[in-house]
């Protein structure tokens, strides 16, 4: 049996699922809250809280992550002399099991991977493991569409068939001393490829890849294989033209709204385009797709708009935003951020305030530490951006009473962290 030690992480929780759906034993532990990565997860496996006494001779241990050998379990592991395998080692022996589809980027993975795996399931059957704790296998399907993070350079474990990135940007900074170092991991990531990457070409630092491997890029300018014009927007969603190899392929829709929709869209098109699929086929199921877990969850309560995001870099937070804007150009935009890390809140912290600017209001949480001590960011706090926003204000995750006085508006709740007791206190209130 396999033991799961912090399996409501998003990509844990998913890889959970797909060893139970391969027909493995499994089980798992984490903090003892509930998470939206579990919701599917506890129908099929045992899961409970951190402690040793989880821990028996019988079990072979998967360490997520996010949890270091301080942990009660990892301990005792250590202490029966268990064999421990890393996330990242477990799903690299998933990808020699199958033809991998490997997605990778800074901004735009999970939706993409999330997009691909509708697309390819409802095409042609596929595995996949998506970052908002989603995943499935089947034996008999030959490919796997695989989230791959490039935290610590995780996504080095992997050899896949195509790679898709996304993106290239400066994030992770506890871990990556700069930009070229970022570069660095994808040069290394994309030359683990078989056969092809598909990039977004409009980032100039995809464009100093250079690697020895077959490149198609998709974006919006003219110097890409793959291209989306003739864009619209409308409240209903997007439609855009593409344009392969400077011939026109197709006319698509998606539910969506957001120029970052359209590039994700494009990166899967162009899977499709390589692998000869049926392009009207690939076009009806990208208008069937209604998004991934936490990324511009939408909820209608009483005259608002609740938005659920899982936004928490600059540029993502920008995107969503944007894209809320676009959607909603009638309602006003009031933002509920919870900044995510010390080192991202230290680094980016002009970048935040300018991003979120763009909202007509803002509400600031207190820092979500994740793997950070507090002790370690001296004076690194939320109200290092409250101060400087033009309408900013500060909130408690366990009180929503500050948001009850709005009508007619779209609330934007973005952190990885989940807010959803922020949420439910909010609704709650104003249905009472």
């Amino acid at each position: 049996m396999y033991h799961f030690i912090g399996i409501a992480g998003s990509g844990m929780s998913s890889l959970a699922l797909i060893m139970h759906n391969l027909g493995f034993k499994v089980k798992g532990s984490d903090i003892g809250k509930d998470f939206f990565t579990t919701e599917e997860l506890k129908k099929h496996v045992k899961i409970t809280k951190f402690d040793e006494k989880n821990i028996t001779k019988d079990l072979i241990i998967v360490q997520g992550n996010a949890f270091n050998d301080n942990n009660v379990e990892v301990k005792k592991a250590k202490e029966l002399g268990l064999k421990i395998c890393s996330y990242q080692d477990m799903v690299a022996k998933l990808t020699k099991m199958f033809e991998t589809i490997s997605i990778s980027g800074c901004h735009g993975k999970t939706t993409t991977t999330a997009m691909l795996s509708h697309v390819l399931k409802n095409i042609s059957g596929t595995n996949y493991l998506i970052g908002d704790g989603t995943g499935y296998a089947n034996k008999e399907n030959k490919t796997f569409v695989l989230e791959a993070c490039e935290y610590k350079r995780h996504f080095l474990a992997y050899k896949q068939k195509y790679a898709i990135i996304t993106n290239i940007d400066l994030d992770h900074i506890d871990y990556y001393k700069d930009i070229n170092d970022v570069i660095d991991a994808y040069r290394s990531f994309a030359s683990n490829t078989e056969k092809t990457i598909i990039a977004y070409g409009d980032d100039p630092y995809t464009r100093k890849l250079n690697v020895n491997k077959d490149i198609l890029f998709y974006g919006l300018e003219k110097n890409n294989d793959v291209i989306a014009k003739n864009i619209k927007y409308d409240s209903k969603g997007t439609t855009f033209d593409v344009d392969i190899n400077n011939k026109f392929y197709n006319k698509f829709f998606i539910k969506f709204t957001g120029q970052h929709m359209v590039l994700n869209s494009l990166a899967v098109i162009s899977l499709c385009y390589l692998e000869k699929m049926d392009k009207n086929k690939v076009k009806h199921e990208l208008s069937t797709f209604l998004g991934a877990k936490r990324r511009f969850s939408e909820e209608k309560v009483n005259s608002n708009i609740i938005i659920d995001d899982y936004a928490h870099h600059p540029k993502e937070i920008e995107a969503t935003i944007e894209a809320a804007k676009l959607k909603y150009s009638h309602k006003k935009i009031i933002t509920i951020f919870q900044p995510h890390t010390f080192s991202r809140t230290k680094m980016f912290i002009n970048e935040f305030i300018e991003v979120l600017n763009k909202s007509d209001m803002t509400y600031v949480l207190d820092i979500h530490p994740s793997r950070e001590k507090p002790e370690d960011f001296p004076n690194i706090n939320s109200k290092l951006i409250i101060s400087k926003l033009n309408k900013g204000f500060y909130i408690n995750k366990n009180n929503a009473d500050d948001l009850l006085k709005y009508n007619n508006v779209v609330l934007l709740f973005l952190s990885p962290n989940s807010l959803k007791e922020l949420i439910d206190d909010y609704k709650n209130k104003i249905n009472s």
